[in-house]
């Protein structure tokens, strides 16, 4: 190689390196609203997730049979019934002042002070309470 061929090769990176550089800050923003993201990415992403999700619980009831469909609306059914009763007997037109219900592995206690009814709700298994206090609105004429 010659001298010029050497000076021109130097000549021409000379000049690509004084050339100026251009860029601007590299911003990334995260589509997930758990990372900072849009929240109206939510629902999306969790439509996508789902449709992906090929695991099974182990505990679902796997079968939709007619009969197992008929026994889940009638427990349905018979469960609305006996709250509607116990609400009536809370709330009707002859309230009582305390009382306890039994079924199905639950208790349900109640008692009415001057402000409010409290219900204890009491897993006979395993013993967890669960309490609601219902507030009591006095009429005054």
């Amino acid at each position: 190689m010659t001298s010029r061929g050497l000076w021109a090769i130097i000549g021409a990176g000379a000049a690509c390196v004084a050339v100026p550089a251009n860029a601007q800050d590299i911003v990334h923003e995260p589509i997930s609203p758990t990372f900072g993201g849009n929240p109206f990415n939510s629902n999306h992403i969790l439509g996508i997730a789902n449709a992906q999700n090929k695991t099974k619980d182990p505990n679902a009831a796997s079968t939709n049979s007619q009969a197992d469909i008929f026994a889940r609306q009638l427990q349905s059914r018979l469960l609305s019934a006996l709250s509607s009763q116990i609400v009536d007997a809370i709330f009707g037109d002859d309230p009582q002042e305390s009382g306890v219900i039994s079924f199905g592995g639950q208790t349900i206690s109640f008692f009415r002070s001057l402000d409010s009814v409290t219900l204890i709700i009491t897993n006979d298994d395993t013993g967890e309470e669960t309490r609601i206090v219902v507030p009591l609105f006095i009429e005054v004429n």
